[in-house]
């Protein structure tokens, strides 16, 4: 068979197949009266396995291993391939995140797109000063979409440059909340917390419901950062959780303070201090706990409060006895 022939019935081309020659791929088994490449049927398919074998990424010369070394075996090679397979679809998706972000900000000339690619490539820098100064200038006049900013705050950790996202964020608009919020997704207890802090920050009421879904978190950090933040957007829901905060003592004061905020009505002040009060008489509780419970009910007004801070002020701890008698001689009109 001759070598135009092979090469239609092969689909590789004449030229191709003197390269595979050369490189001592798959050699014509003869010659013609007039000095024309013979192909048999074993050479013809050996150029099948080639073809099959570099349709899989193999490189010519790992072919011509597979075909020629009888120790030869695919396993460790299909593996290699498989790496280098996700390194290069995890390369080409990355490529095609910064194209579309590059898209979104809608460049007027090769200057702007410039000028995006610089920004986004130092959000992803390695020195936290780079990262910083690109979330600064993301709100001054040089546009990063939203998901670039997004991403950023997920996984910044570095509290400085993570504030100075999360206000650019805030003030980038378009679909912050929803992007944020698929950050509560995240099986990393401290991106679920990230996202929290970016949620709480945006402005409007968009971010309230991604709050109230975090108040179910398995994390009790994210949760008590949830909770925290939806204090000043007046969620009743928080108070169980603050008040698991106070007990615990993790950022109590701050939970104290959130409560007294949302004790801004009679009746969500008398919830508030009767949950105080449950932890209060509750078998469980340790003696600082129920100090620290004392202590938040003095910034509940209303008189459920009142009445709980009597009884206490005969409690048969003494440091809570003190604490509640002080705490009601400052309720007390003058």
């Amino acid at each position: 068979m001759l070598i135009g022939e092979v090469a239609r019935r092969s689909g590789v081309s004449a030229r191709m197949l003197r390269h595979y020659e050369s490189l001592g791929l798959v050699r014509p088994s003869g010659r013609s009266g007039s000095g024309y490449r013979q192909y048999s049927e074993q050479d013809v398919r050996r150029i099948f396995h080639i073809e099959s074998l570099r349709s899989l990424g193999l490189s010519l010369r790992e072919i011509g291993r597979a075909l020629d070394d009888p120790g030869f075996t695919p396993s460790a090679l299909v593996a290699d391939l498989i790496q280098r397979t996700h390194e290069r679809i995890a390369a080409e998706t990355e490529l095609l995140t910064r194209l579309r972000r590059i898209d979104a900000a809608e460049p007027a000339g090769w200057e702007d797109v410039l000028r995006g690619v610089a920004l986004l490539r130092a959000l992803r820098s390695q020195h936290a000063d780079d990262r910083q100064r690109a979330a600064l200038s993301s709100a001054g006049g040089l546009p990063v979409p939203v998901e670039a900013l997004v991403e950023a705050v997920l996984r910044e950790t570095d509290p400085n440059v993570a504030g100075a996202l999360r206000w650019a964020l805030a003030h980038a608009g378009g679909g912050g909340p929803a992007l944020v919020a698929d950050g509560l997704g995240s099986p990393v207890a401290a991106v679920r917390e990230r996202a929290v802090q970016a949620l709480a920050e945006l402005p409007g009421a968009a971010a309230t419901p991604h709050l109230r879904d975090a108040l179910a978190d398995p994390d009790p950090g994210v949760r008590g950062c949830a909770a925290l933040a939806l204090g000043p957007r007046g969620a009743p829901e928080a108070v169980p959780t603050l008040v698991d905060m106070i007990v615990e003592g993790t950022n109590d004061t701050d939970a104290a303070d959130v409560l007294s905020e949302l004790a801004s009505d009679a009746p969500t002040a008398d919830r508030i201090a009767a949950g105080l009060v449950d932890r209060l008489t509750g078998d469980t509780v340790a003696a600082d706990a129920r100090g620290r419970l004392t202590q938040a009910l003095a910034g509940v007004p209303g008189a459920t409060a009142s009445r709980a801070l009597e009884e206490l002020s005969h409690d048969e701890d003494r440091a809570v006895a003190l604490t509640a008698g002080y705490l009601l001689q400052l309720r007390e009109p003058c």
